[in-house]
């Protein structure tokens, strides 16, 4: 099979097409035929050697795919129970998801809806179960609460939006563009700040945190959700209410330092958000948060909006363009 490898550290021009023997399903696991893999931030950071986890090379990145299962290997416990070849899935495979084929256990897999693309699917679980995971388990979001959303318009901005929504907050987007800002209101913001470009001076982070504070109003808002993270983390802080939740979710634009004096005065929680420890520690409270999420998205409440499909030669580009900051919801990989 092929696969675009990552053979030393480095930037997405360093990948390679590379022939590999076909993955075999060990014990509880199965193989997956990858038809489409979307691209997420970790991506750029894995090739690098800068995410938190460190695969053995060579390894292909993506984590994030959906197929058809090719084969099924021998069931462990529940184990393999339940699924069969020709099966249309979702996978979540941590790496090696830019390849033709994947082994993954099956503890790993949900069933794609009949009507769904392939391209739908992958770019569903990553974005939205981080999201709904940060959102109930981690700010304690409720109906008729406020919702500011950093970087509004990727891939869990706009799920951060939608999920609010379903789940009955105001919700203010805030982004980098005009273009981004009209992502953020088809989503269904309530509100949308654009903001400039960091890094900010003292005054041009003080005149954010003012943007940020009119649009939380007098109370402040309830719940910030950042996936930006750098010069953008203070001035959403300032704009939190009386025991308000920041979720910090990750850290494109750096990683910030937070003045603690300022989670004293508004008696606040800063929340780390681990989605992938979170799923593996609690397997049950997962698997309600992805019927929920099947739920939603049956409904029409939310929807995976894949803004550009690249080819699977062209893979890194999809990452540099992740990499770069201008995407616009998510970016997937067409395989097979």
């Amino acid at each position: 099979m092929r696969a675009l490898l990552s053979k030393a550290p480095g930037g997405p021009e360093t990948l390679e097409m590379s022939e590999l023997p076909d993955p075999q399903a060990g014990a509880g696991q199965v193989v997956v035929a990858i038809r489409a893999c979307a691209i997420n931030y970790p991506d750029v950071l894995i090739i690098e050697d800068r995410y938190q986890f460190k695969p053995q090379r060579p390894f292909a990145p993506g984590g994030e795919v959906a197929g058809v299962i090719e084969s099924v290997g021998e069931s462990v416990g529940e184990g393999v129970e339940g699924w069969a070849v020709g099966d249309r899935v979702i996978a979540m495979t941590g790496w090696n998801g830019l390849a033709e084929k994947v082994a993954v256990d099956a503890a790993k897999l949900h069933r794609l809806p009949d009507g769904r693309s392939f391209e739908q699917g992958s770019a569903l679980m990553l974005t939205y179960a981080t999201t709904i995971h940060a959102l109930l388990d981690r700010g304690r979001l409720a109906e008729g609460q406020s919702l500011l959303v950093l970087g509004a318009a990727g891939g869990v901005g706009l799920a951060a939006i939608e999920l609010g929504k379903a789940f009955g907050a105001r919700v203010v987007g805030a982004v980098s563009s005009e273009e981004k800002a009209e992502a953020a209101r088809a989503a269904g913001a309530d509100e949308v700040i654009v903001y400039g470009r960091a890094p900010f001076d003292k005054e041009a982070s003080k005149a954010l945190a003012e943007q940020f504070k009119a649009a939380g109003g007098k109370g402040g808002f309830d719940v910030i959700y950042d996936p930006v993270g750098g010069d953008y983390a203070e001035p959403a802080l300032r704009s939190i209410g009386w025991e308000g939740r920041y979720l910090v979710v990750g850290f494109p634009a750096g990683i910030p330092k937070l003045p603690l004096n300022l989670t004293l005065l508004k008696s606040c929680d800063v929340c780390g958000v681990f989605w992938g420890a979170f799923a593996a520690r609690d397997p049950q409270a997962n698997a309600a948060h992805a019927a929920t999420l099947f739920r939603l998205w049956e409904e029409g409440r939310i929807s995976p909006r894949v803004t550009e499909s690249f080819a699977f030669e062209d893979g890194g580009k999809a990452i540099a363009t992740m990499g770069g900051r201008g995407a616009i919801g998510k970016l997937v990989v067409r395989i097979g």
